[in-house]
Parts: structure tokens; C-alpha cells; sequence
């Protein structure tokens, strides 16, 4: 009788943890939380927070007026520059990058400081205008200018 109780729990555990595990497996690849610090009197940050919470990200949003600072601090160079920065995990992200580029850096986890689109390219993640060309992300590293991704 012991063995048929054991073979019974066995069973039942086998399945509870067959039914569970697509919801685990849900949470374990839940996107962190994106923080997002902008300038005071920007208005296109919360734009880039809209599309990425569209595209599935949690973010926060929050106002400074010493993004400089914060900048020197996680080295971002000065051509490297965008609008806002973003700081997901151990990452700092710069400007309007695409969902797909923090998607991939989060994913990949590549030995790199960051990623950023530079300045504030027309029809970019966020921005009005319409996007003429290829949006190129680089890399925020100590190796140089480098590109990420083009999208």
C-alpha cells in the first residue's frame, strides 16, 4: 500500500508541475523594468515610454535635470548622446533605441555598457516625422563606435 500512495503522489506532483511550468516559465522571462530619465521640459520621452510599454516593457518614468551627471557616471560619450536615458538591469540605454534592440541586448546580455540612437532621429521610437533611413543603435562601450543593430 505504501508504494501505491508514493506512485499516486509521484503522479499528481508530475502533473501539477506539468501544468505550472508554462507559467513559470512565463515569469522567468518577464522584461525587467525599463527606468526611464528625462528632462523636465521634454516632451517626446513619454512618447518613447508609450511605445514601449505597447511593445511590452514595464517602464518607469522619471524627471532630472542632471542627466548629464548621470551620463558622465555610466560613461555614455558625448556622440553616443540621445534624449533621455534608460537603465534595464546593469544596461543604460540611450535615446529612442527600438523595443527590438533592448529586446536583444536584455536577451543576449553582451559584455557592453549599453546601446543608444544618438540625437533625436525624425520618425524614431516616440518621435513625429517619418524615419528615412535605417535607425542605427551602437553600442555604449569602451571598444570604440560600434554598431548594435540597424532597424
Amino acid at each position: 500500500m505504501g508504494l501505491t500512495f508514493n506512485r499516486r503522489r509521484l503522479l499528481a506532483a508530475t502533473a501539477l508541475a506539468t501544468l505550472l511550468s508554462p507559467v513559470m516559465a512565463l515569469q522567468s522571462r518577464a522584461a525587467p523594468v525599463l527606468r526611464l530619465i528625462k528632462d523636465p521640459n521634454c516632451g517626446c520621452c513619454e512618447g518613447h515610454a508609450a511605445y514601449l510599454q505597447e511593445n511590452g516593457f514595464a517602464v518607469t518614468v522619471e524627471e532630472s535635470s542632471e542627466l548629464d551627471a548621470l551620463r558622465k557616471l555610466h560613461r555614455v560619450p558625448d556622440h553616443l548622446v540621445g534624449c533621455h536615458i534608460i537603465f534595464a538591469d546593469t544596461y543604460v540605454i540611450e535615446g529612442h533605441v527600438p523595443a527590438a534592440a533592448i529586446t536583444r541586448l536584455l536577451s543576449e546580455r553582451p559584455g557592453i555598457r549599453g546601446i543608444s540612437v544618438p540625437g533625436m532621429p525624425e520618425g524614431s521610437p516616440g518621435m513625429s516625422g517619418t524615419k528615412e533611413a535605417p535607425l542605427i543603435v551602437y553600442e555604449i562601450a569602451d571598444t570604440g563606435m560600434k554598431v548594435f543593430m540597424t532597424e
